[in-house]
């Protein structure tokens, strides 16, 4: 194998939560007094957590405490009802698994969904994951990948980053290590290579053989 570590981002990567994230975000409009938003202004609005999201997602941009909390506990027990990982990803991450390759995911939704998600879907599979939280710098800060690494005690260039958005682009960069954009994910081909993707993939066949 290329590498000793595979990184994953969570929303658009290995996971298409974007249903459950559209349904908590219109159930929080909806409480405060504003109109819903379509699946596809959801899938924009994400890639910086659930702060950002909720300031796109609510017409003039005001976000209360209470508001994001209200949304953060909502989705938190609401995450699982729609959401499933993409075709491919299970049988990708239980072949790396037996190739001896550490995996981890590394998200902007709150850690508490991410937690929950991945010992839900990936039990046994993935080593850890982090989300968002007040001790998690929210990406495109490169710590939380970096720490990654330093949990498997890998060198950066040991490792890649797998993600959708130009958030997790920017991640790569900003860590100086490898990333892999994906194209099932939140993003166009158009806005990733705008973004400064250098090597993209459209299903899981092709990604195993870029980590090989």
């Amino acid at each position: 194998m290329k590498y000793k570590s595979v990184l994953f981002d969570m929303d658009g990567t290995v996971l298409n939560t974007i249903d459950d994230l559209r349904d908590a975000v219109n159930n929080t409009m909806e409480k405060y007094g504003y109109p819903p938003i379509t699946t596809a202004q959801c899938a924009k609005n994400l890639g910086n957590g659930a702060k950002v999201l909720l300031e796109k997602s609510a017409p003039d941009g005001a976000v209360t405490d209470e508001m994001l909390q209200y949304y953060k506990k909502y989705y938190d027990s609401h995450c699982r009802i729609k959401t499933a990982p993409y075709p491919g990803i299970l049988s990708l991450m239980k072949t790396l698994k037996e190739q001896g390759i550490k995996m981890a995911i590394i998200s902007n939704k709150p850690d508490t969904a991410t937690k929950e998600l991945s010992d839900a879907f990936f039990n046994g599979l993935v080593d850890f994951a982090v989300g968002e939280s007040t001790t998690v710098k929210r990406k495109p800060d490169p710590s939380a990948v970096l720490a990654a690494c330093n949990h498997f005690g890998l060198k950066k260039e040991e490792c890649v980053y797998i993600g959708d958005t130009e958030v997790d682009i920017q991640t790569g960069v900003n860590a100086d290590m490898d990333v892999i954009a994906v194209l099932w994910g939140f993003r166009t081909k158009e806005e990733l290579v705008a973004s400064g993707a250098k090597t993209l993939v459209s299903d899981t066949d092709e990604l195993l053989q870029k980590l090989t």
